[in-house]
């Protein structure tokens, strides 16, 4: 694990659960309206190793093993641009 950030997404209390039941990260999609596994079509799954709670216990930061690409672009992390590089 590289401490690297993946990616950004939503959970809900059911994602929440069913991702510490089965230590896949599983999360809910706002557009969907539905829960996804990561990796399910894909084959890049996220491999739950620690889960942490913010102080205000409203957000998460999951410590993942990856497996492939994060990002649906292929890259490994959804954040590739540097909007400090770009605007140079």
């Amino acid at each position: 694990m590289s401490g690297k950030i993946l990616m950004l997404a939503w959970m809900n209390e059911e994602s929440l659960a069913i991702t510490l039941a089965t230590k896949k990260a599983t999360y809910w999609s706002r557009s969907r309206n539905e829960l996804w596994v990561k990796g399910s079509t894909s084959g890049h799954f996220q491999f739950i190793k620690d889960v942490w709670l913010d102080c205000d216990g409203d957000a998460l930061v999951l410590s993942v093993e990856q497996i492939g690409s994060a990002c649906h672009t292929g890259e490994l992390s959804c954040f590739h641009q540097n909007l400090l590089e770009i605007s140079e």
